[in-house]
Order: structure tokens, then C-alpha cells, then sequence
């Protein structure tokens, strides 16, 4: 549990795939919230808890089957206003002296609409502008009877009892998903909740950022800290806040492995030791890596090959530093949320970043994560409050084997040299057209095969290149970014031009699922 001077909402997780858009719904209206199993949420955790509002997610199971998870009784009286979504909405029925069913035709799963009682409450204040709202349902059960004190305010063809409410104990329950995208109005909605719950909207990232600032000195005090930076935003964001914390306490370490993008080690030099005056060791290990990476092509391997390199480089610099007890790492909310399993409870470890993998323990360092309450857009937004300049900030995703994945088959020096050439153009291509924040992940991959080709009167037999552009919110699912064919023909030549070694260039249109993002 989190020790925060914000007002909390808690939100009970009942196994839905989407709890933590709730979370990130909530977040965005500056709304500081926890999401907790139901099985480690006992009547002392309320206590201690506290919280000035709670919302029951979604969840697979049936309240009708034996053993079906539930809250504490005593959530109900404890005088706080809770809302209860989809099984959520069931569950409350069922333990309040309700009714639900299962199925009997009233089963919805995708896009309904839901339509308004005569009586108008303050929970749907912005919605039925139009005679009906589009919402997301996926649900087998259905309430039958309501549980004494609660009315309906809107029903839909498979949910008589869309919303409802008991306005006298601030309870409310639908049977949709308003924290998804298909339910259009579903940010309004949880809006009027948590207002209707007396916050404040207090959890800014200028807020966040003063409070985690005095965490790290409390929790460091004169001790030397070493971070793995690998260049990428969370570490960057970590470091930045942890030296604006304790100073020359600080270490980074950067292991560069030669599989970076183009320049990319000479940027986060000069971002880090120049810039920000932070002490950082430049491990220049590329050719370490290189020589075993050599004529390897089973992807599994490469990681492998990468992670136990990565470690030995590591411990190797960050055991110059004397004094040294904590190892920063860029933990982020999510990490925390998957290793507290809905299934088997609370889990002892937290998942390790990437690139740290077991250090900790392995070092007898203890671990500094100031992330760890935040996802991903919070991240940013604290980089901006911290200084780091957009272009930075914004940087698309990338992956800790680097260059390794998006070269299939074996890897050599002079395949990396070429595909760092393409990938730059590539880049840069998306810059000069502005579309470089519409995508979220945009990057070439050069494939093991050679190409006949044309050049002047010469033939050429050359390597063949994927572009690779998604969209996507989170990474989990990502759509190909609908390039017009101008660009992909402009960007081809380019590429073709530019960069000796290549003379076929394609784009890879796979979404994920049932592809991934990477190639490998």
C-alpha cells in the first residue's frame, strides 16, 4: 500500500482484462487510486486504506457459482460512495439483498445503446444529449431484482437495469464498461462519480514530483544510489528525478551494447554527463557483445545471450562505486499490477526491469523504484515537470536487446551498420512529415534475405527491409499506421538511395494480435 497525503480511491479487482483502464481513466482526472485483488482487501486493509471512494471491477466469474469472489461486508457500511461495474454491478446486488440470473436471452457482449428513465441522477449529468448512449457491454448474467433502496436511471435491450443507484448511500451500479473507448461517455460518467465523491483532482505531476522528491531522501539518506540507464524514457525520467533528489549520490550506468539506433549512445552521453551534470560510467562494451553475437540467428538465444552479458558488464562498473546500497530501476504501475495476481493473490516479488533482471539481490543492493505508482503517460508527463525536453519525451518505445530483434536470421556487424542507416531515414522521413506523434512505435527490420535488383546498369543483389509503423495505446494491441502510398513510394527511394546494402523495401501491414510488434 502506497503511503500518499492524497485522497484514495480503491479499486477491488476482480479479474477483469480491463481493470486498469479504470485506473488510467481515473488518473487522467487527477484522481489518485489503487487497484487491489479482492483477496487481500479484508476489513483492516479498509480501515487502514481509507479510502474516500471505491469502485467494484469487471471480472469473469459468476456471483451465482459457490465461492465467487466478494468484498468485505462492511464495504457497505462504511459510508463512502461506491460503484460497481459490471460484475461489479452483481456482485453488489447479490450481497445487498438483490437477485441475478443467468442468461435467459438477456446475455450482451460488444456495442449496445442505453436509454434514460424519466428521472435524471447526478451520475449521468452529460449523457442522453441524444435519445441514447453507446456503451460496451460483455456480460452472461444479469441482475432480476434490485436490492432494496436502489432505482433504475437507464436500461438497454439485455440489461433492464443498466444503471442504478441508491442515492441515499451514495451506492451506484452499471452493468457497461465506462472505462473503455467503446463506451464513448464513459470518462463523463466516472467523472461525475469521483466528483460526486468530493475530490479534488489533486494528483498533479508538480504535486507528484515535490512528494517523490522527499520520499527518495528519506528513503537513501546518505547512501550512494546506482541506476541502469539505457536511454529509454522511464530510465531517463528515474535518473532525472533521483539526482534532482540526492545530487552527486547518483550513479548511472550505461552499458552500451552496440546494438543502438543511430547515435543514440553519443545523445544520451551528452543528454546525461553534459547536460544534467550527472555522474555517468559509459560502458562501451560493443564489441563484447558483437563477438558472441556473431552468426547467432535463434531470437531466444540473442536475449539470452544479451541478458547475461548485460548483468556481468554491470556488476562489473557498478562495483567501482563505493558506498553504493540502492539500485534504481524504472519500475511503472503496471509492473507492480501484474505481479499481484487476481488469480493466486498477492506475489512477494515485484517484476524487474528488463535490463536489471535479478541485480538486486544478486548485488545485495537494496532497490529505489520512484515510478512504481505511475503508467506510462504519467511518466512523461513528470519528465515535462522535470525538465526533460518533448523530443525526448516522446521518443517511441524500444526494445532493451536493441538492433538485436529487428534483425532476423544471424546477426553481423555489417547488417546492424545498414539497418541503423535505413532506420534513420526511415525516422526521419516520419518527422518531416509530422506524423511522428500520431504513431506510437514506428522502426525498420532488415530481413535475412538478399534481393535481385537494378541500379543504373548494374545489377545489384542486395538486402530487403521491413518498415514496421503501429498505433496503439498501451502496447497490449497495435494496429498498422495507414501510410499513403506517397510516402511508403518516397520513403523506398530514399532508403534505396541512401543507404548502400539495401534494394527492396516493404511494409509489414500485421496488427497484434496475431502479430507482434517486433519481428522477433
Amino acid at each position: 500500500m502506497t503511503e500518499t497525503s492524497h485522497d484514495r480511491l480503491l479499486i477491488i479487482d476482480f479479474g477483469s482484462q480491463v481493470t486498469q483502464l479504470i485506473a488510467r481513466r481515473l488518473r487522467e482526472l487527477d484522481v489518485y487510486c489503487e487497484i487491489h485483488p479482492y483477496q487481500s482487501v479484508s476489513e483492516g486493509f479498509l480501515t487502514e486504506f481509507a479510502p474516500r471512494a471505491v469502485i467494484l471491477s469487471g471480472g469473469p466469474c459468476s456471483v451465482l457459482d459457490a465461492d465467487s469472489p466478494r468484498p468485505p461486508a462492511r464495504l457497505f457500511e462504511m459510508g463512502v460512495p461506491v460503484l460497481g461495474i459490471c460484475y461489479g454491478q452483481q456482485v453488489m446486488m447479490q450481497m445487498l439483498g438483490g437477485e441475478v440470473h443467468r442468461g435467459d436471452g438477456t446475455a450482451e457482449f460488444g456495442r449496445a445503446h442505453v436509454v434514460p428513465a424519466e428521472e435524471r441522477i447526478e451520475l449521468l449529468t452529460g449523457w442522453f444529449l441524444d435519445p441514447r448512449e453507446q456503451v460496451w457491454m460483455s456480460h452472461g448474467d444479469h441482475v432480476a431484482r434490485l436490492a432494496p433502496g436502489f432505482r433504475v436511471y437507464a436500461t438497454s435491450p439485455g440489461a433492464p437495469f443498466a444503471v442504478l443507484a441508491d442515492l441515499e448511500r451514495d451506492f451506484y451500479a452499471v452493468q457497461f464498461h465506462p472505462e473503455v473507448h467503446h463506451t464513448p461517455n464513459g470518462r463523463t460518467l466516472l467523472q461525475n462519480f469521483v466528483k460526486r465523491a468530493g475530490f479534488t483532482g489533486d494528483w498533479t505531476m508538480a504535486a507528484y514530483r515535490d512528494e517523490a522528491i522527499a520520499r527518495i531522501r528519506e528513503q537513501v539518506g546518505d547512501a550512494k544510489v546506482i541506476c541502469g540507464l539505457s536511454g529509454g524514457v522511464d530510465s531517463s525520467v528515474a535518473a532525472v528525478l533521483i539526482h534532482e533528489a540526492i545530487g552527486e549520490q547518483l550513479t548511472c550506468v550505461f552499458v552500451d551494447h552496440g546494438l543502438l539506433r543511430h547515435n543514440e549512445a553519443e545523445e544520451v552521453v551528452t543528454m546525461f554527463r553534459d547536460h544534467y551534470n550527472i555522474p555517468l560510467i559509459h560502458a562501451d562494451e560493443a564489441d563484447l557483445f558483437l563477438d558472441e553475437l556473431d552468426g547467432v540467428s535463434d531470437p531466444e538465444t540473442k536475449r539470452k545471450t544479451i541478458g547475461r552479458l548485460f548483468i556481468d558488464v554491470f556488476q562489473k562498473h557498478a562495483d567501482t562505486i563505493e558506498g553504493a546500497a540502492f539500485l534504481a530501476q524504472g519500475t511503472l504501475y503496471p509492473d507492480v499490477i501484474e505481479s499481484v495476481s487476481f488469480a493466486g493473490g498477492p506475489s512477494v516479488t515485484i517484476k524487474s526491469h528488463h535490463n536489471v533482471g535479478g541485480l538486486p539481490e544478486k548485488m545485495g543492493l537494496k532497490l529505489l523504484e520512484p515510478l512504481r505508482e505511475l503508467f506510462k503517460d504519467e511518466v512523461r508527463a513528470l519528465g515535462r515537470e522535470l525538465g526533460l525536453p518533448d523530443s525526448f519525451i516522446g521518443r517511441h518505445p524500444f526494445p532493451g536487446p536493441g538492433l538485436a530483434i529487428r534483425c532476423p536470421g544471424e546477426i553481423t556487424r555489417e547488417k546492424l551498420d545498414i539497418l541503423r542507416r535505413a532506420d534513420a531515414v526511415y525516422i526521419d522521413q516520419i518527422r518531416k512529415h509530422g506524423l511522428y506523434d500520431e504513431i506510437w512505435q514506428a522502426f525498420v527490420a532488415i530481413l535475412p534475405v538478399r534481393t535481385v535488383g537494378v541500379m543504373g546498369d548494374s545489377r545489384t543483389y542486395d538486402f530487403a527491409c521491413a518498415l514496421r509503423a503501429v498505433t496503439s495505446v498501451d502496447g497490449m494491441t497495435a494496429d498498422f499506421y495507414p501510410f499513403s502510398h506517397d510516402f511508403l513510394g518516397e520513403t523506398a527511394t530514399r532508403i534505396i538511395n541512401e543507404v548502400r546494402g539495401i534494394n527492396r523495401v516493404t511494409y509489414d501491414i500485421t496488427s497484434k494480435p496475431p502479430g507482434t510488434i517486433e519481428w522477433e
